[in-house]
């Protein structure tokens, strides 16, 4: 797992509780099966209500995967893309076709194997763009689920709270459970604070993160494919890509060429 993402829950999670445990009462204060059943069952009802299963299913896996996975580094796909421009220039085109097998990334098996199969230009760039296009879209049902989430958990922790002060107001014969009934009738909203904001929104940002991170990467690959197909040579190619790259990943390619 990310080693932020470690650290950002066992700090956010860690904290809370121990905010709790110190309180009156300990963390047992904040335990209430009715609002956990409000809550999150609500929550998650109204997702599969909006959603098909298949997408939801589709987002846990995408979701555990980007969790589980880090930054995205293009670096060493820029030199990959360097090398294969060398065959290229050196041997032809249909000299890739010995690297194909070896290459990991789909995306570029795929363009490769259009540049050996002798597409034109315009065909090899509206094929991949389509395939950055559909990855974007698939990518953007899972950052709304993750953003309904987040606006719903705090919603359905409000109405939690809203039967609770109906409740509470029902026993106003008994001032003395007043107030025990009004802490419980926040707990809801509670936790539905907490499920969106720590939990929700975050895995939203890291879905946008790493969309974007998978999208520079594709427009890299699609931009040193086009330049082998144009017969350019590594250096030029290389001046291409790497506007691609940050200026701290440039100047550490810059001096290892150097040396």
């Amino acid at each position: 797992m990310d080693i932020g993402t470690i650290i950002g829950l066992v700090l956010a999670s860690g904290l809370i509780l121990y905010s709790l445990a110190v309180g009156p009462g300990g963390v047992a204060t904040f335990i209430d099966i009715p609002s956990i059943m409000i809550v999150f069952g609500g929550t998650f009802g109204a997702v599969l209500i909006t959603f098909p299963m298949a997408k939801v299913k589709e987002v846990i896996s995408v979701t555990r995967k980007v969790i589980n996975a880090g930054s995205l580094d293009i670096s060493p796909w820029y030199q990959t893309l360097i090398e294969l421009a060398t065959i290229a220039r050196r041997d032809g085109i249909l000299a890739l076709e010995d690297r194909i097998t070896n290459i990991q990334d789909d995306f570029l098996r795929r363009g490769l194997q259009m540049l050996v199969d002798g597409n034109p230009a315009d065909a090899v760039t509206t094929i991949l763009e389509m395939e950055i296009e559909n990855m974007k879209e698939r990518h953007t049902v899972g950052q709304t689920i993750w953003k309904m989430l987040g606006s719903l958990a705090p919603a359905f922790g409000m109405i939690g709270t809203l039967i609770g002060l109906v409740q509470m107001l029902k026993s106003m014969s008994d001032p003395s459970s007043l107030g025990a009934g009004m802490a419980v009738a926040l707990i809801t909203t509670f936790y539905g604070a907490v499920f969106a904001n720590m939990f929700c929104i975050p895995i939203q940002g890291k879905l946008e993160q790493r969309t974007a991170e998978e999208v520079l990467l594709k427009k890299m690959l699609l931009g040193g494919i086009l330049s082998i197909q144009a017969g350019d040579s590594p250096r030029v190619v290389g001046e291409k890509l790497q506007v691609y790259l940050t200026p701290k990943q440039r100047a550490t390619l810059n001096k290892d060429s150097g040396k």
